[in-house]
């Protein structure tokens, strides 16, 4: 059973950054596409980046790109997003995803795995 692990979040200010990583123990996640969401109080959870699995192809929401990566560590068995010029609307709850798939991620519809979630709250 993969168990996926965030950390990084946190309070920041308005342009700040925060990098937020998605770990995981005993399964390499290499295999999987990982993805990012997140969900803001009263809201619905949205997509924010994935990652595909044997490509590495990317893809962001509109709202993010230019200022959000994503990427892997494969020696650290981690997914990470780092995330630049945070606005007080990206403040939500921020979870990884994983599924065992070599489907682009940007085709996925669902993920089988989820962290436990972290908040990032932007607020001067």
């Amino acid at each position: 059973q993969l168990q996926l692990v965030e950390s990084g979040g946190g309070l920041v200010q308005p342009g700040g950054s925060l990098r937020l990583s998605c770990a995981a123990s005993g399964v390499t996640l290499d295999r999987y596409a990982i993805a990012w969401y997140r969900q803001a109080p009263g809201q619905e959870r949205e997509g924010v980046s994935c990652i595909s699995s044997t490509t590495s192809s990317t893809t962001y929401a509109d709202s993010v790109k230019g200022r959000f990566t994503i990427s892997r560590d494969s020696a650290k068995n981690t997914v990470y997003l780092q995330m630049n010029n945070l606005k007080p609307e990206d403040t939500a709850v921020y979870y990884c995803a994983a599924r065992n798939t070599s489907v682009p991620c940007r085709k996925l519809y669902g993920y089988d795995f989820w962290g436990q979630g972290i908040q990032v709250t932007v607020s001067s």
